[in-house]
């Protein structure tokens, strides 16, 4: 599993503000100690920040941690630093997604609606590009190149000995979408196919003809974390940026959403079916 940056960031922003408040002080008290301004100490607490591996080892000490815990913290400050291997891609990637990725790189496991496409950790190249021209319509070859190249990086995580366990529920218009042509579809609709034979991917189909269920707001992920101390997160993207729920109220809400779905989408042998048959007609 990839040791993410971005995650050890979200953690270290988490630790400090426990910290923090075990200490019983304020935000500009940390400041003043620091000598910077609330604003960066705010910043740290997001993880819209790094700090520096010398600006937690201040806080450490204006916190009283020592021992055993001051050095993890240290780690984690210095993990939180790092480059993640998506940064390469930072000249076709929004800062917004680089989060994304960031978080899907470590997650243990993904769980994902997609009512109009296939989710991009299952796509072929093929149909990787085709979508990608599809919805960026300004463009230009090169960056369509990219962003494909990087949506099957990212898929590696699905594979290897301790693979990301990946459950999709995928609209059955995804399925009627010639995107790329129909030979590019097929294509797409085997690989689905024979990734469902994997143990780590669960696949199911939501038929066109089901009643109205309350995810027909968009597509959405939930990525869901080994280490307790990571809390769930759900992405929700739109063409102008993404949007990142940690509420408890908001992941009960998706939660339950997902599960809503699961029961209410065709099992797994029969969307292996559905699968077949759009094949057939391809």
């Amino acid at each position: 599993m990839t040791v993410s940056p971005t995650v050890r960031r979200r953690r270290l922003a988490a630790e400090l503000r426990r910290l923090r408040a075990v200490r019983e002080v304020t935000q500009q008290q940390a400041a003043e100690y620091l000598g910077c301004t609330q604003a960066k100490i705010g910043r740290f607490e997001t993880a819209k920040r790094s700090p520096t591996v010398s600006d937690v080892a201040a806080l450490l000490e204006f916190y009283g941690v020592d021992g055993a815990g001051r050095q993890r913290l240290l780690g984690l400050a210095r993990d939180a630093r790092a480059r993640g291997w998506w940064q390469s891609y930072s000249d076709i990637l929004p800062e917004w997604y680089e989060t994304y990725i960031g978080l899907e790189a470590e997650a243990a496991s993904i769980e994902t609606y997609e009512p109009d496409a296939v989710p991009g950790l299952l796509q072929t190249e093929e149909y990787a590009h085709a979508i990608t021209r599809a919805t960026l319509i300004d463009a230009d070859e090169r960056e369509i190149q990219r962003r494909a190249e990087l949506r099957l990086r990212r898929q590696q995580r699905i594979d290897g000995d301790d693979p990301l366990r990946l459950w999709a529920v995928i609209g059955e218009a995804a399925l009627r979408r010639t995107a790329g042509g129909k030979r590019v579809l097929r294509e797409q609709l085997e690989h689905l196919l024979r990734l469902s034979e994997r143990g780590n991917v669960a696949i199911q189909v939501m038929p066109l003809d089901t009643d109205a269920h309350p995810a027909q707001v968009g597509p959405f992920v939930i990525l869901r974390y080994s280490d307790h101390v990571d809390p769930d997160v759900v992405y929700v993207e739109t063409h102008v940026g993404g949007w990142y729920l940690e509420r408890e109220n908001e992941l009960s809400n998706y939660d339950a959403m997902m599960d809503h779905l699961r029961a209410h989408a065709a099992g797994f042998e029969e969307s292996s079916r559905v699968l077949e048959a759009r094949i057939g007609e391809l």
